[in-house]
């Protein structure tokens, strides 16, 4: 029974994650596609964790390199540059962090998302 916590438990805290991607991808560039932000928390948890394992213990240059890694799968994933990919980045990370104290205080799940840095 463990497998399926846990595979439940991805996919509840992807889905969150994505919903943090979508609300700052459609506040900042227009785009309104939950599947396209699905699939962009995923590549990016897995660019995240492949960089992090490869350089994240590099002292102060590893955790920047993890994160232009993420921002660049954003950038890439959405119209925009830089800034419009650290934008989404900035409010994905806000909305999944109400989400998640929501869903927290309400006893519902812990306060993790897969797919949004540092949730």
């Amino acid at each position: 029974m463990a497998l399926v916590d846990s595979v439940v438990v991805f996919l509840v805290s992807l889905l969150i994650g994505a919903l943090g991607i979508h609300v700052g991808a459609l506040l900042v560039t227009g785009t309104s596609d939950y599947e396209h932000a699905v699939w962009t928390a995923l590549i990016g948890a897995i660019v995240w964790s492949v960089v992090g394992w490869l350089f994240g213990g590099i002292p102060g240059l590893g955790p920047v390199l993890v994160f232009l890694a993420y921002l660049w799968v954003i950038k890439r994933r959405y119209r925009g540059g830089w800034f419009s990919a650290a934008a989404i980045a900035l409010v994905a990370w806000i909305a999944a962090v109400v989400v998640l104290s929501v869903l927290a205080s309400a006893g519902v799940t812990e306060f993790d998302a897969f797919g949004v840095p540092g949730l």
